[in-house]
């Protein structure tokens, strides 16, 4: 394919390598509505075969109106690899742990990054989060942790990311485990101990200690018996221990007042604190923090709390707890050989009247988590390993690798970094990229030229259709890529898909940009017939100029408007999607476009702002500079004034629609154009209640002589 003066490719969105792509949709050269010296050359399209495991993805993002999904081109999200079990612990950016079935988009949590000669531990955010039944198979440690993960998982190993399983030739082949391989890592997490009335009293005891004022000052007063004063006084710089410390108090029935202890100033954080000047609420703090005879270990794991979050310090790889008093540091000696730590008191200085003694605790970044994670203090910015080298002394040797006798439902996130930290290893992500561009392609020019196919689709949602505990929802056909691109025309995937939902009465909803969905009329109005099947037809603009140069190769403006009326003269309740709203650029569209639509019978409406994820930020930017170079710069403002100031907010609720004065207006303008041309009056609730679940598929029984 040949290029203009200007060096773009004729006929594409964008010519740009960049990790990333604006709009996923095609266009093909006939019967799209475009006069034929309009037409745009036939794409140089290549399309790899993919064999994916599963073909159904579920979706836990409370602002999608969906749970499942089908994607039956470019298999983005259904050649991953569904990885770890749902209790495998997940190091959080907090320093804390959570369950990976547990884990929504947008969590922070650690990853690692290479700098040097060292993969070294990175902030990473969660992108994704899915699930699915499969095979599982237990990976046991030297150190006595045990993974549950699938058969494709790779996790970091002394010699480079490896899968769970392969084999050493044949189309197997591949990096796997094996006993004796070395897991890169921190070591297994160690379990929290729960923090009842025994744990309260310890991080009391500890954080007052360490930390606070509890005294009582005797003073003559004239005209009375005396003038005593009666202080506690607990301040501090980090909000999450004064919020733990006054909410255990309450619950031991004491009463405190907040108040500003030392305002904010130059190279000096703001402090502020809590205290009591009852004699009777300093009399109770006093019988609190008492040393108790026979401390249990959940006393033991609430003062090491308290007294880290109070005197604690970790940095440069070296965990500390000081103070001058000696009765304290044997108390905190005494608590960390109790769960098998191993401290070593530095010498104070002697040329001091009261020395501070210094306790540093022994054995690394492993032994310093196990700390973190048994007894959780309150203060995150102390358990910070931002920085630190993926290397410790934690004995992660492979013992053994065994299957599990039944498939189980196993998670997986998507990262930033690509990876996380699962129970103590480094373990791989199943994405490559948000835009999910596999095998090193870049979602720019490569996004649309470079393209997957499922042709197993149809054959694995049978049988997904078929498990004893598949549970019915309407799925959502094309929530990530149009299913109905130019290759439909010959590879028939999401026919095939239709027609098995269509055969086992199962609900579907289909979003597309193109005409090539009236193909399958047939099949879309018999399920409508039984409340199984909707359709919503996306529409960007009715410029025709614009919608060249903002979709050079969909399917044209009123061509689609005549998609949505043969489909509504069919009987097939048909919706508009006007997505993406851009900011002066097609924002001024949106009344003539649900005009057209609910004209052409259309009865359901909705609109998306238009968001820029990570890498599409810079891709959509040179697209403006191309094609828009005198409002580019004001359609970036205006996007960021939606965003809070940012390119993108991924929060949930926030994402799609943005905030401020502009997501107003839309909303408005949009709510009022709905109103007018009856769109949205009602709900259309598609039946879950018909579904029936494939039989079984009969196996050839083996035959022995």
């Amino acid at each position: 394919m040949g290029r203009s003066r200007t060096g773009k490719v004729r006929g594409r969105g964008t010519d740009s390598t960049v990790a990333a792509r604006y709009l996923d949709w095609q266009r093909e050269a006939f019967d799209d509505g475009w006069a034929p010296d309009e037409a745009t050359p036939p794409p140089a399209t290549t399309v790899t075969i993919e064999h994916p495991r599963t073909i159904i993805s579920r979706n836990e993002s409370p602002d999608i109106p969906f749970e499942a999904s089908i994607n039956p081109y470019r298999g983005c999200e259904h050649g991953c690899v569904y990885c770890l079990s749902g209790d495998t612990p997940i190091l959080m950016l907090d320093g804390t742990t959570r369950p990976l079935s547990d884990l929504r988009t947008g969590d922070q949590i650690y990853g690692t990054v290479r700098k040097g000669w060292y993969r070294r531990y990175a902030p990473a955010r969660v992108l994704g989060h899915w699930s699915v039944i499969k095979p599982a198979y237990r990976i046991t440690l030297e150190d006595g942790t045990k993974l549950v993960a699938g058969p494709d998982h790779r996790f970091l190993t002394e010699r480079g990311w490896k899968f769970v399983l392969g084999t050493q030739q044949g189309r197997t082949r591949r990096p796997h485990l094996t006993a004796g391989n070395k897991m890169m890592g921190t070591g297994a997490f160690a379990a929290a101990m729960p923090k009842g009335p025994a744990y309260r009293l310890g991080y009391l005891c500890g954080v007052v200690r360490g930390d606070a004022l509890l005294a009582s000052f005797h003073y003559e007063r004239r005209g009375r018996s005396h003038g005593d004063q009666h202080q506690f006084r607990l301040a501090l710089c980090d909000a999450e221990a004064l919020r733990r410390a006054e909410e255990y108090l309450h619950d031991c029935g004491i009463a405190t007042y907040s108040f500003v202890f030392q305002a904010e100033r130059a190279r000096r954080r703001a402090m502020h604190g809590i205290r009591n000047h009852a004699q009777e609420g300093v009399d109770r703090v006093r019988r609190l923090i008492a040393w108790p005879a026979d401390p249990s270990a959940e006393w033991y794991a609430g003062f090491l709390a308290g007294i880290f979050d109070a005197e604690g310090s970790f940095s440069q790889t070296v965990l500390r707890i000081t103070n001058t008093d000696k009765e304290i540091i044997d108390w905190i000696v005494r608590g960390l050989k109790f769960f098998g730590f191993r401290p070593v008191i530095e010498s104070p200085r002697k040329d001091v009247n009261k020395p501070v003694q210094s306790l540093r605790l022994l054995g690394g970044l492993p032994e310093q988590l196990r700390l973190f994670h048994l007894t959780d203090p309150a203060i995150a910015r102390k358990r910070n390993i931002i920085g630190q080298a993926v290397k410790s002394p934690a004995r992660l040797d492979i013992v053994r690798i065994e299957p599990i006798s039944r498939a189980q439902r196993m998670y997986d996130i998507q990262t930033d970094t690509e990876d996380f930290i699962a129970n103590g290893v480094v373990s791989h992500n199943c994405y490559a990229r948000p835009t999910h561009a596999y095998m090193d392609l870049s979602p720019g020019i490569d996004f649309e030229t470079k393209l997957f196919a499922k042709p197993d689709a149809a054959m694995l949602l049978k049988k997904e259709l078929a498990q004893p505990g598949y549970r019915c929802t309407p799925i959502a056909l094309g929530a990530n890529t149009d299913p109905y691109q130019p290759i439909e025309r010959e590879w028939k995937i999401t026919r095939g898909i239709i027609e098995v939902l269509r055969a086992h009465d199962h609900p579907l909803t289909v979003v597309t940009k193109s005409w090539r969905v009236e193909r399958d009329i047939d099949l879309l109005a018999d399920m409508a017939r039984r409340k199984l099947a909707q359709v919503f037809v996306s529409i960007t603009s009715l410029d025709h100029d614009l919608a060249r140069r903002l979709e050079p190769r969909a399917a044209a403006p009123r061509r689609r408007v005549e998609c949505v009326r043969a489909l509504s003269r069919a009987g097939i309740p048909v919706g508009v999607l006007f997505a993406p709203v851009i900011p002066f650029l097609n924002d001024a569209a949106l009344e003539d476009v649900l005009a057209a639509a609910a004209e052409a019978g259309a009865g359901w409406a909705g609109y998306v702002i238009v968001r820029l994820p990570l890498e599409i930020k810079d891709l959509f930017e040179q697209w403006l500079e191309q094609h828009e170079p005198l409002k580019w710069r004001r359609v970036m403002n205006a996007i960021r004034e939606l965003r809070g100031g940012r390119d993108n907010d991924p929060r949930f609720f926030s994402r799609q629609r943005g905030q401020g004065p502009f997501a107003e207006i839309v909303r408005s303008r949009f709510e009022l154009a709905c109103r007018r041309h009856g769109l949205n009056r009602g709900r259309l609730d598609l039946r879950t209640d018909l579904f029936h679940p494939p039989a079984p598929e009969k196996k050839q029984l083996e035959l022995f002589r």
